[in-house]
C-alpha cells in the first residue's frame, strides 16, 4: 500500500488525511472498493496533536509511516503558529528522504474544490478562491495569482474574469456584497470545508517536491502599509 498524506494547519485548527496514492476522489465519484481514505478535522487543535493524529490515521487504514511516500502541506496565508508547526512537522517526516514533500498555497489547494453549476471542473481562469483576511479584506486566488484586496476589488475582478466557480469560506458566503456579486455572475459557490483532502492530489503533478518549504506568515497589515 502506498499512501499520500495531506496536512493543513493554515486555517483554524488541524485538518489531516491519508489516502491511497494515485487514486484521487472527486465530489461526484468514489470507488469504495479500491480507495483508502481517512481524515481528522479538529478546529480547536494545535500542533501538539499532529503526531498523534497521524498515528491514528495510519492505524485506521492499516498502514505504517513507511507506506507514506508523498506529503502535501499548505503554506498559507495563515497564522504564524499554525503554519510553523505544520510545515516543520512535515519537513521532519520527509527529512530521511523516504518520502517527498510538496508545499502548496492554501488558496491553490482550495481551488481543487471548485466545480461549475453542472458539477464539472472549470478551467483555472474561471475559478476564484476567496477567504477572509480581516473585515473588508480578502485573500483571493484567480487565474494562478493571489491577492490581498478589499471587497470592491474582489467584485470587480470576478466580474471581469467571468468566473464560473468560486470556493469561499463562511465569511465570504455571508458577505452581502459578495453574495450579490456571486448571484449576478451566476457562479457556482463551493464551501472551503467538508470535502476530502485528496481532491488536492492533482497538485502532485504540477508542484515540484522540495524539503525546503517557506510558509506565508505575512499578515494583512503588511499589505495595508504597502498601499498607504
Amino acid at each position: 500500500m502506498t499512501i499520500d498524506l495531506y496536512v493543513d494547519t493554515s486555517r483554524k485548527g488541524i485538518s489531516m488525511a491519508v489516502a491511497t496514492s494515485g487514486q484521487p476522489v472527486n465530489a461526484r465519484t468514489t470507488d469504495a472498493s479500491t480507495r483508502v481514505y481517512e481524515e481528522i478535522v479538529n478546529t480547536e487543535a494545535r500542533g501538539e496533536i499532529l503526531g498523534e493524529s497521524l498515528d491514528t490515521l495510519l492505524t485506521r487504514v492499516g498502514a505504517t509511516l513507511d507506506d507514506v511516500k508523498r506529503v502535501m502541506v499548505t503554506l498559507g496565508p495563515g497564522s504564524f503558529s499554525g503554519l510553523r508547526t505544520g510545515v516543520a512537522f512535515c519537513q521532519g517526516l520527509c527529512f530521511s528522504g523516504k518520502r517527498e514533500l510538496y508545499g502548496v498555497t492554501t488558496l491553490q489547494a482550495l481551488a481543487c474544490f471548485a466545480h461549475d453549476v453542472a458539477g464539472n471542473t472549470p478551467a483555472c481562469a474561471e475559478i476564484a478562491v476567496i477567504i477572509r483576511a480581516r473585515t473588508g479584506f480578502w485573500y483571493m486566488r484567480l487565474n494562478g495569482e493571489e491577492f490581498f484586496i478589499e471587497t470592491p476589488e474582489v467584485i470587480e475582478r470576478i466580474k471581469n474574469a467571468k468566473v464560473k466557480a468560486i470556493v469561499a469560506d463562511a465569511p465570504a458566503q455571508e458577505d452581502e456584497a459578495l453574495k450579490d456579486a456571486f448571484a449576478e455572475i451566476g457562479a457556482s459557490v463551493s464551501p472551503d470545508t467538508g470535502k476530502p483532502l485528496d481532491m488536492w492530489a492533482p497538485l502532485f503533478s504540477t508542484v515540484k517536491p522540495s524539503l525546503i518549504q517557506e510558509a506565508n506568515y505575512i499578515q494583512p497589515s503588511y499589505f495595508e502599509k504597502l498601499k498607504s
